[in-house]
């Protein structure tokens, strides 16, 4: 079943959460396209996001807003925020320094499954920091 014309078409931007008041969000990075996260954003987090111009998501884990790079210092400065048709997901792309994953890589998506395996991956690239001189706890 497809969504409301207006919604589809239309020019008004009513974002739909899921049942747990969540919007998945996927941060791209602006200059070079490169996919670095998804994550998730409530009502408060996309509001201050747009207000700031800094992403910021809701941690289910913690459930508390994230902002991103509060801890790090490595920040997602949003330049553009993308709807899907339905308006049930977006796509942040954003200005960023290195390393956006906590565990040390530019992205969080650094592995991949290898060509003809179900069960096996590889890495695609490197570490850009060590996230034990990042992450102090």
């Amino acid at each position: 079943m497809s969504a409301p014309k207006e919604v589809e078409v239309g020019s008004k931007f009513t974002p739909k959460y899921d049942s747990d008041g969540l919007i998945p969000a996927i941060a791209q990075d602006a200059a070079s396209g490169e996919v670095l996260m998804v994550a998730y954003m409530n009502e408060v987090a996309l509001a201050e996001t747009i207000k700031t111009g800094n992403a910021i998501y809701y941690s289910r884990s913690r459930q508390k807003l994230w902002r991103k790079g509060e801890e790090s210092g490595h920040v997602q400065k949003v330049k553009d925020i993308l709807v899907d048709c339905d308006q049930d997901c977006l796509i942040l792309k954003v200005e960023v320094d290195s390393g956006q994953c906590h565990v040390g890589y530019q992205s969080c998506f650094y592995r991949r499954v290898k060509p003809d395996s179900a069960h096996e991956m590889e890495f695609i690239s490197s570490p850009v920091y060590d996230p034990n001189d990042v992450y102090k706890k």
